[in-house]
């Protein structure tokens, strides 16, 4: 039978095995996993991505759990991924978490305080764009009807459902979504406007998005999106809406995303750690080994679309042979599937280096 796993495709095509032996990976008697023994007593700060929020919340709660008794703690605050990274790259936080990656004025911002970092793909993420379960209209949604929506020029003109389709009510729209700094609000609006830059601005935004599922809760005319995981963890509450996209009219689901349907709002998510916290920092490895190794679950348990179990081992190798820098040089990729980004996250694997 032919093997359909892109990951395992991939790493035959680079000459290594899905064990990934060559990549030197984490077990539990490598450097990096003994670190768990050794601690600095000083808080680990991480910031950035509310989509990955969720599973780093999860791995924290487990990896307190597992090291009752460490000197150190670490602090988790979602600030949207474009906070995380100033703050990651003025050199105030050793970890990022992003649902994009790093993009070039950040890249200098890093480069100019001599800032190395490790990129890791941790899971993968469908934007969801959601109703209020009252919308009776509202079946499925096309991409030109939602620029129709969000884009720049409507700010302030197109306020009534009836004018974004001749079909939909004469109501009143209320959109709701993530604020500027958040990684979902540039990944959305470069996928639907065209540019990061391009949305309207009068719209209810907050980077917390719980915040977006209230205010679409409370309104029988909203609409709104965020990551995935915040509509799994609310579908009693909201509805989502199918994308009527290049590959049909597709809800999003962990399935359409892993069969690579649910185009262009598909992309990967990201952990950012800094280099030198990395190598000086005992409980960074530690807590940063521990999630990586423990990936798929952590990402199961907080409603996050993992990535393929296999790749997760291929991250360690990445870990532990400390690739550094990016696979992405700047650009926002959209419309990634999960072997478009396995590839290019992992091309340092075959020509290892800074990029």
């Amino acid at each position: 039978m032919p093997d359909r796993s892109p990951l395992r495709r991939f790493l035959r095509s680079a000459g290594l095995s899905a064990a990934a032996v060559a990549l030197g990976v984490v077990t539990a008697s490598s450097p990096l996993a003994s670190l768990a023994q050794g601690r600095s007593g000083a808080p680990v700060r991480i910031e950035g991505s509310s989509t990955v929020f969720p599973l780093m919340e999860v791995a924290v709660r487990a990896y307190e759990a597992s090291y009752p008794d460490r000197k150190g703690s670490i602090v988790l605050k979602e600030t949207g991924s474009t906070a995380g990274f100033r703050r990651f790259c003025s050199g105030r936080i050793p970890m990022a978490n992003a649902s994009r990656p790093i993009n070039s004025r950040e890249l200098k911002a890093c480069a100019a305080r001599g800032i190395t970092f490790i990129e890791l793909p941790v899971a993968f993420d469908a934007v969801t764009v959601v109703v209020n379960p009252a919308n009776t209209w509202l079946r499925s949604i096309s991409l030109p009807e939602l620029s129709r929506l969000w884009s720049r020029k409507a700010q302030g003109r197109i306020t009534r459902w009836n004018q974004v389709n001749g079909s939909w009510p004469d109501k009143p729209i209320r959109l709701c979504g993530p604020g500027k700094d958040s990684g979902t609000f540039d990944y959305f609006n470069k996928a639907i406007n065209g540019s990061a830059d391009s949305s309207r601005r009068d719209y209810s935004g907050s980077e917390d998005d719980n915040d977006t599922v209230r205010c679409v809760v409370n309104n029988p005319y909203a609409l709104g999106y965020f990551g995935f995981s915040y509509y799994e963890n609310n579908a009693s509450r909201l509805r989502a809406l199918p994308i009527e996209g290049p590959r049909g009219t597709v809800l999003p689901s962990l399935v359409n995303v892993q069969r690579e349907l649910y185009q262009p709002l598909s992309r990967p998510l990201f952990i950012y750690v800094n280099n030198r916290a990395l190598l000086e920092q005992p409980e960074v490895r530690s807590f940063l080994t521990f999630t990586i190794q423990r990936g798929l679950g952590f990402a199961e348990k907080a409603g996050i679309i993992p990535l393929p179990a296999d790749t997760y081992r291929v991250v360690e190798g990445k870990l532990y042979r400390h690739l550094i820098g990016t696979s992405f040089g700047g650009d926002l990729p959209i419309g990634l599937t999960i072997s478009q980004a396995i590839r290019r996250s992992f091309e340092q694997i075959r020509a290892p280096g800074q990029r």
